[in-house]
């Protein structure tokens, strides 16, 4: 798989300031301040303590940054890439305060984005060869959406739409309270500039029908057994992007591929990876 490029740190510091002040408090780090003389130095590295997709060291590099502007650090497993049990991901040597206190803030945010990255990677091969493409949803944690985003695309997956701005996405409450699909997708279409996508949810074959009259892009097919994802696969005949979503899991998702859809939602990417176990060590 291609490195997905890096998010620009300017992204990344205002979560990472946010975090470090949560973790800081109102005294800063008692225990270090305590224990360690404010001039020590110490050198450590980020092990990976299971298998697993790196994504995320940039969030243990601006953690030591924001609290030791001097202090050097050296990736050796980059994004994107796999990594055994007891694999250096990356070095650093610094104040020793510093180091300490930006401890946790780093590896919460790289060890959440490797679980992602991990798991997003389970479900990618897993439908190798059928043509089905691994997308996420906006089922992410609020304030982490483009660093959840990116280790996605770090675990070998694509991104689905950021947020309610960037393409129209038709839902059943918004059938509900508009009086049909197809009207639905009728206005959508209306409202669209040329550049902004419209796909719309469907929980049946009858709706799918209706949709694929007014030229939606994709078409979300919510809840479908193995079976209508077939025939619904035969009705679009390439007239939309195909969706599946609901129900997917890594028992599921190779049969839902095989059956001929585009694309495969996974909310589970976002919202239910394990964190990946990583840790600071000193040397």
């Amino acid at each position: 798989m291609s490195v997905p490029s890096p998010l620009p740190d300017l992204l990344i510091r205002p979560l990472i300031d946010l975090a470090l002040a949560e973790d800081l408090g109102r005294a800063g780090d008692i225990t270090a301040q305590a224990c360690i003389d404010a001039d020590v130095r110490l050198s450590v590295v980020w092990a990976a303590r299971q298998e697993g997709r790196i994504a995320g060291l940039s969030c243990a590099r601006l953690s030591l940054a924001a609290l030791d502007s001097t202090a050097s650090f050296e990736v050796l497993t980059q994004d994107g890439a796999d990594a055994a049990p007891g694999a250096v991901l990356a070095r650093a040597e610094g104040n020793a305060r510093a180091v300490l206190a930006a401890e946790r803030t780093g590896l919460n945010l790289l060890g959440k984005l490797s679980g992602i990255a991990t798991l997003t990677r389970a479900y990618v091969r897993l439908v190798e060869g059928t043509g089905a493409v691994i997308v996420d949803t906006r089922k992410t944690t609020p304030g982490l959406r483009a660093l959840e985003k990116y280790a996605v695309r770090c675990g070998g997956g694509v991104n689905h739409r950021f947020g309610l701005d960037d393409a129209i996405l038709i839902k059943d409450n918004h059938v509900a309270a508009c009086g049909g699909v197809g009207e639905a997708v009728r206005r959508a279409r209306a409202f669209a500039g040329h550049l902004v996508k419209v796909e719309v949810e469907v929980d049946g074959l009858d709706q799918l029908e209706d949709a694929l009259k007014h030229r939606p892009d994709v078409v979300m097919l919510d809840n479908f057994s193995l079976e209508d994802l077939k025939t619904a696969v035969a009705l679009a005949k390439g007239r939309a992007v195909l969706e599946a979503s609901g129900g997917v899991n890594l028992t599921t998702v190779r049969a839902i591929a095989e059956a001929g859809v585009d694309v495969i939602s996974v909310g589970a990417l976002t919202h239910s990876a394990l964190v990946m176990d990583i840790g600071l060590d000193a040397v």
